[in-house]
């Protein structure tokens, strides 16, 4: 029994000898470990042969990422039980682990420590005086409301296609699914079978964008409609007004200009409203979930660039979203313009942009590229070894866009990820974890501790020339 105890108190001090960045790395750790484990080992989860480790690691990886690749088809490969397993690390990963953790301690009445307060912080951001709990509450009831809504329309509309309770599990699926920005769909081909249903399609997408854009954005955005709008009172925050400005010319110039690229490519078969819609849906889908309706790799070169934009863009902060977010392409985008007409400060929505932000928002822009370059020059070597020189060429587009969309915790693919080799299965695994928990948690997570003397210091300062 004091062995028991000596054991446990030093796993507590381990446990909170741990920062914030380096909890959140390991919740996700232990969530794809727990997944995974369910998976192979729980009976009745898949049909045939056993799932391999690697591949359960791999579907659980992308699951809990929120990112919508697989190596397997769910819908033969995976029981009914299998997929509630997998839609369960779904929900969990999209509100993610902590925030799930700081619900179960407020539903048993326990007060949060002043700790778990600044962990909860990580991943929600507080505005106001409200704290971490009432926060994470309301967030998860917005979250549930969102889908149970967006589960009652599509099994309306799924009624007609099949029985009551088939259409009300594909209901419920696609619409957890698509909030969460996961891309995973009980049908084999997503919605390509469902292309000429715009109902179904416009759901979807709804549902995609509202979980795009985040609680804290949403809820202060319709705070701000409810005061009267532009003519009210209240002032939209910079981070509010990027978000949704960024969400609409994103949105909007996607669709325009996949219209343009595929009215007579992958939409030609389609009437006027349809193409429209699947425009429409390839714009939102692209940018973080990873439903199609269209066969990708039928796309031009075009759209497939287009869509890797749309994928590195990504959502909002805060939000189930991936890529480097919209906020990010907004500050590049100012810090671009202030630099060539010359002003000394960055600004947006009237706002000057500290330089610490600045600084941060380039960190993450180049850190996030190369590692997307880098493993694009990886999968070019381990998925085309013993291939011509022109099959191997004809898969360098494919290999891109793979690793763009599991980076961005997008799950779009050009029928690459089924065909990956397990070297190319570990890096795409490694893509999506590190896109999930953030690249600035990730390294700081992994970093070496130094001292406050050594952080602090500065070497004497020498010009260079760039540009």
């Amino acid at each position: 029994m004091i062995v028991l105890k000596r054991g446990l108190r030093g796993v507590q001090l381990w446990w909170h000898g741990l920062d914030p960045t380096r909890l959140l790395v390991l919740s996700f750790v232990v969530l794809i470990a727990t997944g995974t484990t369910g998976l192979m080992f729980l009976p009745g989860m898949y049909a045939g042969q056993p799932l391999s480790t690697l591949d359960a690691l791999f579907t659980i990886t992308s699951a809990v990422c929120v990112t919508g690749l697989t190596v397997i088809d769910i819908t033969t490969r995976l029981t009914f039980w299998g997929q509630l397993w997998l839609l369960c690390c779904i929900q969990v990963g999209g509100l993610g682990l902590i925030t799930l953790t700081t619900l179960v301690i407020a539903a048993l009445g326990r007060r949060l420590s002043l700790r778990s307060e600044i962990i909860g912080s990580v991943t929600v951001e507080l505005r106001g005086s409200r704290s971490v709990t009432s926060l994470t509450w309301a967030i998860a009831r917005t979250t549930l409301m969102m889908e149970g809504a967006g589960a009652v329309v599509l099994w309306v509309q799924w009624m007609e296609e099949f029985p009551p309770l088939e259409a009300g599990w594909h209901a419920v699926f696609h619409a957890i699914s698509a909030f969460c920005n996961a891309g995973f769909s009980t049908f084999s081909t997503s919605m390509v079978s469902h292309a000429a249903r715009p109902g179904v399609l416009l759901t979807i997408s709804g549902l995609i964008i509202l979980g795009g854009i985040g609680y804290l954005s949403g809820e202060e955005a319709l705070r701000w409609l409810r005061h009267g709008g532009r003519m009210g009172p209240r002032r939209l925050s910079s981070q509010t007004h990027t978000v949704l400005l960024m969400t609409v010319v994103l949105l909007t110039s996607g669709m325009l200009l996949f219209l343009v690229f595929e009215w007579t490519g992958v939409l030609a078969t389609m009437g006027t409203l349809d193409r429209v819609v699947n425009a429409w849906f390839m714009s939102v889908t692209a940018r973080t979930a990873g439903f199609n309706s269209v066969p990708y790799v039928q796309v031009s070169n075009a759209s497939a660039a287009l869509t890797i934009l749309l994928m590195v863009a990504g959502g909002a902060p805060g939000s189930t979203a991936g890529g480097i977010k919209t906020t990010a392409v907004a500050v590049l985008a100012a810090l671009a313009v202030a630099r060539v007409k010359g002003r000394r400060y960055v600004q947006l929505h009237d706002r000057a942009i500290p330089p610490g932000t600045l600084e941060r928002t380039v960190s993450v822009a180049l850190m996030a590229f190369t590692l997307m370059a880098a493993a694009a020059f990886i999968l070019s070597f381990t998925e085309s070894r013993g291939q011509d020189v022109a099959s191997s060429r004809a898969e360098f587009l494919p290999l891109v866009f793979e690793a763009v969309s599991a980076f961005c915790t997008v799950g779009l693919s050009m029928d690459e990820t089924p065909r990956l080799t397990n070297p190319g299965k570990l890096v795409v695994i490694g893509l999506m974890f590190v896109g999930r928990v953030g690249l600035l948690s990730f390294f700081a997570a992994i970093s070496l501790r130094t001292s406050g003397a050594l952080r602090d210091y500065r070497p004497a300062r020498e010009d260079v020339i760039v540009g």
